[in-house]
């Protein structure tokens, strides 16, 4: 029996109806699938990202120091560490640089105390290893670099920050670079942003011959 044109419309409207359901649930898979994969992709980032930070702060070999005192004192101070990485220091701070001789330590750990990292090295050290740590330091950088009495060296290059220290037998390791990138203007530090420049320029032993820092400073 052939269908009214009623029957017809109601047919063909619930066919659209049906239709329209069918899309909508597409449309919702296709929601739910670009929200899923999305947020795979931002766990993915997520989890690259906190691998990464791991990996940056992850340095085998790095020794930590708590508990430095940071007070300006003009008597000797007798380090715990060799080099040192922190503690009472003069308040004169040594201007960051390369310098070709060893340093009074209690102005290099000022520099410390600004987020500075000091790099030193056995003076026995080869020359082309010495140029690639110098290189290290350019205009700016919250670096120094000097040697080190050797019998107080534990290794042949020893790289120290407020705190923080790694000892290295080659400049190549890649350990000092990361260590760099770490610690270099650290906020970590008392003094976080404090100049690394515009103090002490001299070495220890043109220092002593000066007649030390009290006569160069009036006893600052």
């Amino acid at each position: 029996m052939a269908k009214s044109s009623a029957e017809r419309r109601r047919q063909k409207a619930e066919e659209r109806r049906l239709q329209r359901i069918r899309e909508e649930r597409k449309r919702k898979i296709i929601r739910i699938s670009a929200i899923t994969g999305t947020a795979v992709v931002l766990l993915g980032l997520v989890g690259f990202g906190v691998y990464v930070e791991m990996d940056r702060r992850n340095i085998e070999g790095l020794r930590t120091f708590d508990g430095l005192t940071n007070e300006h004192v003009t008597a000797p101070v007798d380090y715990e560490q060799q080099p040192p990485v922190g503690g009472d220091h003069h308040a004169i701070w040594q201007n960051c640089g390369v310098y070709d001789a060893p340093l009074s330590t209690m102005n290099a750990v000022h520099s410390l105390e600004h987020g500075a990292v000091w790099i030193t090295y056995d003076p026995e050290l080869p020359d082309d290893q010495v140029e690639t740590l110098s290189s290290l330091y350019s205009n700016g950088s919250y670096i120094l670099v000097s040697p080190y009495d050797e019998a107080d060296m534990p290794a042949p290059i020893v790289a120290s920050a407020w705190g923080k220290q790694i000892e290295l037998e080659s400049p190549a390791d890649e350990r000092l670079g990361k260590f760099l990138r770490m610690f270099e203007r650290s906020t970590d530090v008392p003094e976080p942003g404090a100049s690394c420049s515009g103090a002490l320029d001299m070495t220890a032993a043109e220092l002593e011959e000066a007649g030390g820092i009290e006569a160069l400073t009036g006893g600052m």
